[in-house]
Order: C-alpha cells, then structure tokens, then sequence
C-alpha cells in the first residue's frame, strides 16, 4: 500500500502552518514511523517548555498574622501603608499568599 500526500501541521510558536509534503513509494509502515517520529518530537518539545499555571493561594487576615507571627492590626497596618495588597469579596479581606511572602525583605546583618 502506498501514499501518495500527506498533510504535516507545525505548531511551533503557537502558529499552525500547514505544508504540504508529497510523498511517493512511501509505504504504510514507513508513513506509520515518520509520523511517530514528529509527534514524539512536537511532545518532547511541549514536555520541555510547559509549566503547570499553579493556583492562586489567598489567604485570610487571620491566616497573614499568623503567617508573620504578628497581630491582626498589623496586618492592617501593613496594608494601609501599601507594604500588603488586600483583595476583597463581599466585605471579605483575602491576601495572595505569593504577594505576602514576596513583601518580606532580607535583613542586612
């Protein structure tokens, strides 16, 4: 059994292209092969630049004072000085966790 064309997608940088390959006295095993070999290449290539989006931790006034050992009106504090950004949802007062721990600055000794 023989092809006679076949259609090769290329989904670098997002864009798909779509060339056209002529293929003669290819057979069926031969096709079968070339067409492993770029899906496993197109998925070693994804494999190696995807990075799972992690999720958004927020955390309670409650859970940042215990966070920084330090007291609910700290926190406060901390946050009407701009040094923590509140987010809020029906009178609810939530902290990313991430924005939390980047705010802490290293002390020079």
């Amino acid at each position: 059994m023989f092809c006679t064309y076949i259609f090769v997608a290329n989904f670098n940088n997002k864009v798909m292209q779509q060339n056209s390959i002529l293929l003669q006295d290819l057979s069926l095993e031969q096709l079968t092969k070339l067409i492993t070999s770029i899906v496993k290449t197109e998925t070693d290539d994804l494999k190696k630049h995807f990075q799972p989006k992690e999720p958004t931790v927020y955390l309670t006034r409650q859970e940042v004072a215990f966070l920084l050992s330090v007291d609910i009106s700290s926190v406060h504090n901390y946050t009407k000085r701009g040094i923590l950004k509140s987010y809020g949802i029906q009178g609810r007062v939530y902290y990313k966790r991430s924005e939390v721990e980047a705010s802490l600055k290293p002390l020079n000794s």
